[in-house]
């Protein structure tokens, strides 16, 4: 969802990448909830770090804490950052039904798009 959000509001200004500490599917829950709101994650795929080795970041920001502790070293130029959002399939596991588990993915899609909407600026104020 943050890559997306980050291509359709700020694709001008950064070039976005997601990877995961662990790729998997793309979740549908997810897809759902982006839609919801006309974006169409549906051809995205989830990737590994390893398969950006040769880009140079300025920035990674992980999104959640798993991945804040497993995230690998990078070049001392590049800044990492943790924003910490709550695990929507986490959350959604212990909903009552559909409705309530795709409650925790808008509320969580819609925390994402307001800290992507602060994306530069947000970076360059609070971390240099």
């Amino acid at each position: 969802m943050a890559e997306a959000w980050a291509r359709y509001l700020k694709g001008d200004r950064i070039e976005p990448y997601s990877a995961g500490v662990e790729p998997h599917a793309v979740d549908p829950r997810a897809i759902k909830a982006m839609a919801e709101v006309g974006i169409d994650i549906s051809g995205q795929k989830s990737k590994s770090i390893d398969e950006f080795g040769d880009v140079a970041f300025d920035y990674v920001i992980t999104l959640c804490d798993h991945a804040a502790q497993s995230c690998p070293v990078f070049p001392a130029k590049t800044k990492v950052i943790h924003v910490g959002f709550e695990d929507p399939p986490k959350f959604a596991a212990d909903a009552g039904d559909e409705e309530e588990a795709m409650g925790h993915y808008r509320r969580i899609r819609d925390d994402i798009k307001r800290f992507v909407k602060q994306l530069p600026e947000a970076l360059l104020d609070t971390h240099e």
